[in-house]
């Protein structure tokens, strides 16, 4: 069963390295990893040039982060793909292999997500907010819940049938994709509850009250063009649930 990593990176040459070497280490095998460059001007290519193991890269100008992501799945071959950010590290080397092994044992699963952790530079043993979520129930969303988009592994025959982001939202186009995926259309989803990715703090959806903002107006339109009407109840659970990252101590 291949799996396909999509890595999606602007001028990221502080940090791709690292990100490129938890792919590398994995013990699964079959991996497809593919690099979409919004146009890098820093020495982001020249790093990803010392990989051999790397099966794509794209380089040009992007209409921004999900517009890119689309572009890595329109490429992807693998049974199942997941999409690791330039700022973001697999958690462990063993990690593709427990999800490919989930995959294998039920054929009709859809997708898989789990947590993640955030850490702040390169201080990766020390983690700032764990995210730990849930498994999906009817309520979900409304109740303020999402899965960590970064966690999140799909089968490629599912972004065939319902499409991939929608290049315009700044924040929020993977919460609107996930929203698509498991209410809209009721996928078949598991919760494998370990860390599956550590993340850096400082993106633009970890980057202050500015963008909570953003990602708030952004959700609103999420609910209202997938036909549903916004649960008011979001503008106060929302808050509570970025507070229990901070506060919830791993297992």
């Amino acid at each position: 069963m291949l799996i396909s990593i999509i890595t999606i990176v602007h001028n990221g040459a502080t940090t791709i390295r690292s990100t490129i070497e938890s792919v590398i280490n994995q013990t699964y095998p079959q991996i497809e990893h593919i690099i979409i460059d919004g146009g890098s001007t820093d020495d982001t290519l020249s790093i990803v040039q010392e990989f051999s193991h790397i099966s794509k890269v794209v380089s040009e100008p992007d209409r921004g982060i999900y517009d890119a992501m689309n572009k890595g799945i329109s490429l992807a071959s693998g049974d199942i793909i997941g999409i690791l950010n330039a700022d973001d590290l697999l958690a462990t080397n063993n990690i593709l292999t427990q999800i490919v092994a989930v995959f294998k044992k039920t054929h009709t699963l859809d997708c898989l997500y789990g947590n993640i952790e955030y850490f702040n530079g390169n201080d990766i043993a020390k983690t700032k907010r764990y995210w730990r979520s849930k498994a999906y129930y009817p309520t979900f969303f409304e109740d303020g819940e999402a899965p960590p988009h970064p966690s999140l592994y799909v089968r490629r025959q599912v972004y065939e049938r319902i499409g991939g982001y929608l290049p315009y939202f700044k924040i929020s186009g993977d919460n609107e994709f996930m929203f698509r995926l498991l209410k809209v259309h009721a996928y078949r989803s598991y919760f494998f509850d370990k860390t599956i990715v550590k993340m850096r703090l400082g993106g633009m959806s970890t980057s202050g009250f500015t963008s909570y903002l953003i990602s708030t107006m952004e959700l609103m339109s999420v609910w209202r063009i997938n036909g549903y009407s916004f649960p008011k109840r979001l503008f106060f659970l929302r808050p509570y649930r970025k507070m229990r990252q901070l506060l919830f101590k791993k297992k």
